[in-house]
């Protein structure tokens, strides 16, 4: 390719992007990032350019992360077993062990270590630093009418205090978040990560709240990767979660996206973290990559539904 070409393409980029960097500088986005992003230095410095271009254009990023694929290998070293219920890990005394390991000592450490080499100003946070995220240990359920699942020190979030972050971004800086938490009496508490991405961004009044995941998106058949729902609303979510096309881990996030919408979250994306620059083209691109969960589709202009995917 021609310089010439090359800076042709640069320009145009950037005044595709002008309307866009105009309409969500100073917004809040926060972001959740599954553990098979940071399986590799490689694939977490792929997302932290992204995100440190977000940061660099005045977004307000809070970024939030699991640790789940981390969490499994390290059990099974230890010869632990994992367990998993509706795509929700129940936690022993065990497992607690090594998500803490993974959450706090692992996986935040390395984000942080890729924040300082691309000069993002970034600080490490958990739920349990300074009652970010106050929780209560969840009760034994019951499941399909005949069987009881306790899911052991897994927590259920009572309330998020969101000025602890509002500081933090107010000051330039991005909040990295373990979704860790404990209860009031010290029990440290694992939270699913959706759940905690969903709960703060709609105590933050999020702009957008952005899921990564290994799926393209929200899918209309599990087997059928093609089958990719541009945009979809509640309602239409919840018939897919009835009809048992949602599975495995897209059904925790099924719930944190309908709790965060229905919270006042204006835009859900689903995106995957296997597509190159994922989230700069879901965010700055008409086409998009992933599904858009909207309260209602019928709100949506038809400007908007040809602009946001």
């Amino acid at each position: 390719m021609s310089i010439k070409k090359n800076r042709a393409i640069v320009v145009a980029a950037l005044k595709h992007a002008a309307p866009y960097i105009r309409l969500y500088k100073g917004r809040v986005f926060v972001i959740k990032a599954g553990g098979e992003v940071f399986t590799s230095a490689g694939k977490t410095n792929a997302l932290m350019e992204q995100v440190g271009i977000l940061h660099q254009i005045g977004i307000r990023v809070v970024l939030v992360h699991g640790g789940g694929p981390q969490s499994t290998e390290l059990a099974a070293a230890l010869g632990l077993k994992t367990t998993l219920v509706d795509g929700r890990r129940v936690t022993d005394g065990d497992s607690l062990n090594v998500a803490t390991m993974v959450l706090n000592g692992q996986i935040n450490t390395r984000i942080l270590v890729a924040c300082r080499e691309l000069q993002i100003p970034a600080v490490g946070i958990s739920g349990i630093d300074a009652g970010l995220i106050r929780a209560h240990k969840r009760p034994p359920v019951e499941r399909d009418g005949h069987s009881t699942i306790d899911y052991g020190f897994v927590g259920d979030i009572d309330s998020v205090d969101a000025d602890i972050l509002t500081k933090q971004l107010d000051n330039g800086l991005m909040p990295v978040v373990s979704p860790l938490s404990c209860d009031e009496s010290g029990t440290i508490l694992n939270i699913n990560a959706d759940t905690v991405a969903a709960a703060i961004a709609a105590e933050l009044n999020a702009e957008k709240l952005l899921l990564t995941t290994d799926a393209a998106g929200i899918l209309e058949d599990v087997n059928d990767p093609s089958s990719l729902i541009s945009y979809i609303d509640r309602a239409a979510l919840q018939k897919l979660r009835d009809s048992g096309s949602l599975t495995d881990g897209m059904l925790p996030k099924a719930a944190a996206i309908d709790a965060a919408i229905a919270n006042g979250v204006r835009r859900v994306h689903v995106i995957s973290s296997k597509v190159p620059d994922s989230i700069l083209l879901e965010i700055f691109t008409n086409e998009g990559t992933g599904t858009l969960v909207v309260d209602d589709i019928g709100g949506l202009t038809p400007a908007e539904q040809s602009q946001i995917s």
